[in-house]
């Protein structure tokens, strides 16, 4: 997510390090860098040209601290402006006060508007509430079928509108919902490939008929500006309250993410970052941009790990490392554990580009290597994973052989391994592993 405008700022950040103190000439070469980053990574131009003016403003000012090194004071200024995009701090679902809150599912089709529909609902069940997910979409006899495949797999309720009549279908929708104690009521709405009065007339109606608590706007953040476009005419013309950001964990741009609250004046509440319905969170700025900036995100790790590993592998795990005892048996058992995060790539992209874990950020991944991985170490024997040194060459022939992987597959392996070890051992690593395991307790 985000790497190539992650890649470009660091290097704006370490041209920035060698200089004694910001002057107007590096300053002047560091916007200009700037300025082209984000216009790469598709930020809207008029964003761009007031992110770089306030940059300059502050760098320029009384604001920059004396005691601050020209790299450091370059590095808060950029985040306290990327922040200044998104709006500072989570925000919080508006629920009613009367049963059933009512939330509508606004979008384009093909943004991801349906499936954030039930990633939503399952997201709201898992804070122990009770949605229940209808479709208004009455034209698209699909529609209804669509939405309730979703509900039963994230095994959330679903009503099916048999009314036909707008007026009559909403009155029997919200009647049902606060008859039978459901709320927050999800409701999925039309969409068409391209904006049109008769999709805009029919979602207004919609938001009139129900007057939801919340309105949300599903942009697919690979469409770049396009998305941005959109729900800027959506919010003029039937009034957004929020937008829910799709597949960002595919956007390598990222400019959709950072051009969208500062364009519509809405905020982003919950962000995609997977196919998988539980690939669905509430969408932090400040986590967003540590990541941008190369800091990394390991919260957003950490509570990802909790709600999918199991507590007392991860604290056997721990355990074992602090007594420098990780073995290739423990490794064989957390890849599978991380294969229950999600992909390789996904997991890495939490970390830092800098500091002790610079080269994990740089690793090219390609999924097949873990099952590759697997394999060569089902091929040895217990004896060879606890202790992997004493496997020499005609060892290594042989569990190349067993597994069906090359020899250099088997001497890769074990040459990650020991590099691993070797960071474990480092006291940044073990301090971050000790404060993870503070957070779980």
């Amino acid at each position: 997510m985000l790497d190539s405008l992650t890649e470009k700022f660091q290097k704006i950040f370490r041209t920035i390090k060698g200089e004694a103190k910001l002057t107007e000439s590096n300053m002047r070469e560091a916007l200009r860098e700037i300025k082209l980053s984000l216009l790469e990574a598709d930020v809207n131009y008029l964003v761009v040209k007031e992110f770089v003016e306030k940059v300059k403003e502050k760098a320029s000012g009384q604001e920059v601290m004396e005691s601050f090194s020209p790299h450091l004071q370059m590095i808060k200024i950029v985040r306290d402006e990327l922040l200044s995009l998104f709006g500072n701090g989570e925000k919080k679902i508006n629920f009613s006060n009367i049963i059933p809150s009512i939330f509508l599912i606004t979008g384009l089709q093909g943004s991801g508007k349906t499936t954030s529909s039930g990633k939503l609902a399952l997201f709201l069940k898992n804070q122990n509430k009770h949605p229940l997910l209808a479709s208004l979409d009455l034209k698209r006899p699909a529609a209804q079928d669509q939405l309730r495949i979703i509900a039963d797999a994230v095994k959330v309720p679903f009503y099916e509108v048999k009314e036909k009549n707008l007026e009559n279908a909403v009155r029997e929708l919200i009647t049902y919902s606060r008859n039978s104690g459901f709320t927050p009521l999800i409701i999925d709405t039309a969409g068409r490939l391209h904006i049109d009065e008769e999709l805009m007339d029919e979602l207004a109606e919609v938001r009139n008929l129900t007057q939801p608590s919340e309105v949300f706007y599903v942009a697919d953040s690979m469409t770049g500006q396009d998305a941005v476009k959109s729900a800027k005419t959506f919010d003029e013309k039937i009034g957004i309250t929020s937008i829910i950001l799709t597949k960002l964990d595919g956007d390598q741009r990222g400019g959709a993410a950072l051009s969208i609250v500062s364009i519509t004046g809405k905020p982003i509440k919950f962000i995609g970052i997977g196919e998988k319905y539980t690939d669905f969170e509430h969408f932090y700025p400040d986590r967003l941009v540590s990541r941008i900036l190369g800091m990394g995100d390991m919260m957003s790790l950490v509570e990802k790990a909790e709600k999918t590993l199991e507590k007392k592998k991860a604290e056997e795990l721990t355990e074992k490392i602090l007594k420098k005892s990780f073995t290739l048996e423990d490794f064989r058992e957390q890849l599978a554990q991380i294969k229950k995060l999600g992909s390789l790539e996904s997991v890495l992209s939490y970390f830092p580009v800098a500091g002790p874990f610079k080269n994990l950020s740089k690793m090219n991944v390609d999924e097949k290597k873990i099952l590759h991985m697997e394999a060569i170490i089902n091929s040895m024997t217990k004896d060879e994973r606890i202790f992997p040194e004493r496997i020499d060459g005609r060892r290594r022939l042989r569990i190349a052989k067993g597994s069906g992987r090359p020899v250099q597959e088997v001497n890769q392996l074990l040459k990650n391994f020991f590099e691993m070890k070797k960071l474990m051992k480092k006291p940044s690593f073990k301090s971050l592993l000790k404060s993870f395991s503070n957070l779980n307790q």
